[in-house]
């Protein structure tokens, strides 16, 4: 199932063909697409180039660790992010490593890391869905995230799958037209509030 964005200006097919599902097909991302999903997080831009991203990551056929990282989720996210082939958590580190001084971009530039991954895995055919739903002191226990890192995000990768797995209310979500605020609602020009 691809969910087209219907955009007001043309954008790159890549873009309008991105999108966050909640039903996962049970099947598994190769290990060579994994890799290159990380490494187009890599080459992401970042202030100073300090690159202030890590990734923990575990896949479905390591039960175990796939278990420990759906822990991490909250209980929400663990009911759909279950069924998905990866699961993997977003960390930023805080502070620069060039000075020890706060890094005011390290989630924004982790951000800049996870778009460069889902642009990726949307060009191989897979599907992200990261969540702000964790529980980062859980991941700090069980993974050791020293302190000035933290975790931020989960992700789920996968190939989407059927929307009728799902319980009624997410698969509703999965099934509705995809929608975004007009560029109207967030470009000014002039003073705040003014459209471009």
């Amino acid at each position: 199932m691809i969910k087209q964005a219907k955009s007001e200006y043309p954008v790159q097919e890549i873009v309008a063909k991105r999108w966050s599902p909640y039903a996962f097909a049970n099947r598994d991302v190769s290990d060579d697409d994994l890799r290159s999903l990380f490494e187009a997080a890599r080459w992401a831009p970042s202030s100073y180039n300090e690159q202030p991203w890590s990734y923990i990551v575990a896949t479905r056929a390591q039960k175990s660790e796939f278990e420990r990282l759906l822990s991490c989720l909250l209980e929400g996210n663990q009911v759909w992010a279950k069924a998905a082939s990866v699961l993997a958590l977003g960390v930023a580190r805080l502070n620069f490593k060039r000075n020890g001084k706060p890094n005011k971009a390290a989630i924004h530039d982790l951000g800049l890391a996870a778009g460069g991954l889902l642009y990726e895995a949307t060009a191989r055919g897979l599907c992200v869905h990261q969540m702000i739903g964790i529980d980062p002191q859980r991941a700090r226990e069980l993974y050791k995230i020293p302190e000035g890192s933290e975790a931020v995000t989960g992700i789920a990768i996968g190939y989407a799958g059927a929307p009728d797995s799902l319980p009624e209310q997410l698969k509703q979500r999965d099934l509705a037209p995809r929608e975004r605020n007009p560029l109207r609602d967030f470009v000014f020009a002039g003073v705040w509030g003014d459209p471009l």
